[in-house]
């Protein structure tokens, strides 16, 4: 069975010859594993969050059965370098350049108290010319042959308080500050048109995501996750739906938010990402239990620990496991919780591909 069929049946519920995969991981990780392997190293894209459709030339090459797709800084308005190894985005966040990560140094509506200061703001511009060329080259070269994710990360809540900071609007969506629903419009207007243009382009699933949870609980209560979020995520999720009846659309969400699946299936999640195997209440076995003829599973390979920390053995002893439980009867891509990060070995990395295709 080829990568792309392989994808398709897992998303459609049907039970495929094995679990299919996808990775990704950071730049520098990137570069490491182009070297061990001898493959060209691909620069990251110029979009918020690159990883998720960077790389994917090697990933493909190591084994992947889907690539990802995303939204990029039209070719006309890219990052700004600003010097001292700060970098501005088309949002206007300014962050510290470091060796793995960007580090969050300027909230842009740090100020933001009216729905004034939301009108005034210069927001991305969603049909900017050039903003869909490497997505199109990705689809033109693996559309046939791999399943394609279209990632849409940091939907909402994320993407607001990346421009406000997380303590001001967590405290000012609580006082019902007035511009938190301006900028919420304006954040799901934005990620609506790019999810809309994303599965026009021919994507099998719609990756939306906010982290909703913490290690150990949820970030917010669920009143007010239903008040303010659920309502919206389910207008986008139709919005999407008209534009093809038949996208699968998954959400990420780190932490434990095992409390908020229900939710989520009522609006219409298929897909649920990342299965963030240390948080409380998201043990492989209990959640396949419960939600697994309303979901499919995404992702459940430890970054926290099992990558960085286990030998290869382990590895391959886990990713096994995890397909035997989360792909009964299919309803499974495996794949690491989160980006592959700089502490993880080579030999573990291969080992994580090895083990899938031994299944």
């Amino acid at each position: 069975m080829d990568s792309k069929k392989r994808f398709q049946k897992t998303i459609n519920g049907e039970t495929p010859d094995r679990a299919p995969l996808y990775v990704s991981c950071t730049p520098r990780v990137a570069q490491m594993l182009s070297s061990y392997t001898g493959q060209p190293y691909e620069k990251p894209l110029d979009s918020m969050l690159s990883t998720r459709a960077s790389h994917m030339d090697l990933m493909a090459w190591l084994g992947a059965d889907a690539v990802g797709i995303t939204v990029c800084s039209p070719t006309n308005k890219p990052t700004i370098d600003m010097g001292d190894s700060l970098i501005k985005n088309e949002w206007g966040m300014v962050f510290k350049n470091t060796r793995q990560y960007n580090e969050f140094h300027e909230f842009p509506l740090a100020h933001a108290e009216c729905a004034k200061d939301i009108e005034d703001y210069n927001f991305p511009d969603p049909f900017a010319p050039g903003r869909w060329e490497a997505a199109q080259l990705t689809i033109d070269k693996y559309g046939k042959t791999h399943g394609i994710i279209a990632d849409l990360e940091t939907t909402l809540f994320e993407t607001a308080w990346y421009l406000t900071g997380l303590e001001k609007f967590l405290v000012d969506m609580m006082m019902e500050a007035e511009y938190i629903n301006p900028l919420l419009d304006k954040i799901q207007f934005i990620h609506t048109e790019y999810g809309k243009k994303m599965i026009e382009m021919g994507a099998d699933v719609l990756w939306c995501g906010d982290d909703f949870g913490s290690q150990t609980s949820l970030m917010m209560g669920q009143d007010v996750f239903r008040r303010v979020f659920k309502p919206r995520i389910k207008e986008m999720f139709s919005e999407c739906k008209k534009v093809n009846p038949n996208i699968k659309l998954a959400w990420h969400s780190c932490g434990a938010i095992k409390p908020l699946i229900p939710d989520f299936i009522e609006i219409g999640l298929d897909i649920l990402n990342p299965i963030q195997p240390l948080a409380t209440g998201m043990e492989p076995q209990p959640l396949k239990d419960e939600f697994g003829k309303d979901l499919v599973f995404f992702g459940g390979i430890c970054v926290q620990d099992l990558l960085p920390n286990g030998t290869p053995g382990a590895v391959k002893s886990e990713v096994i496991k995890r397909a035997e439980i989360l792909g009964k009867d299919g309803g499974y891509i495996i794949a690491p919780a989160h980006n592959i990060q700089e502490d993880t070995s080579m030999e573990n990395i291969m080992a994580l591909f090895e083990a899938v295709k031994q299944l």
